[in-house]
């Protein structure tokens, strides 16, 4: 697999995990909080009260960030990527630290997958780094 390809993919998987997120925290917000991640599951929910203004900014927010993420993998270019690729750990890496340091009220299955989620998409974050530096260079 090429490393266009590759890169595409990635940029796509981190897009899509966003605007899913960002729709229907912005358009549902008290849905998304009651019931997320969904499947009979709730990770929203135990961690406080309800704030619509804070659902809807998470969902806003994740929305932007899908913005950026498609126009990288439109564009392809190396700094596009890589600034989609450092926002995306900008956003990830203490959304990380925040699960991995809160996990009261969550069953120890929903920390591994919650976190395990999270640190994927850091790893892909970090990745994009990497392959963006490939990017936009001569074949040899």
């Amino acid at each position: 697999m090429t490393v266009a390809r590759t890169t595409r993919l990635a940029l796509g998987w981190l897009a899509l995990s966003a605007l899913q997120l960002g729709f229907w925290a912005l358009l549902a917000p008290q849905s998304f909080f009651d019931n997320f991640p969904g499947f009979g599951r709730t990770w929203t929910a135990v961690d406080g009260p309800f704030n619509e203004h804070f659902v809807r900014d998470f969902g806003a927010l994740n929305l932007a960030l899908a913005v950026l993420l498609i126009a990288a993998a439109v564009r392809l270019s190396r700094d596009l990527v890589s600034v989609a690729a450092i926002a995306s750990l900008v956003w990830g890496v203490p959304h990380v630290i925040y699960h991995l340091a809160n996990t009261d009220g969550l069953e120890t299955s929903d920390v591994v997958f919650s976190v395990g989620g999270l640190m994927f998409s850091v790893f892909l974050a970090v990745m994009l780094l990497i392959s963006a530096k490939k990017l936009d260079q001569p074949a040899t």
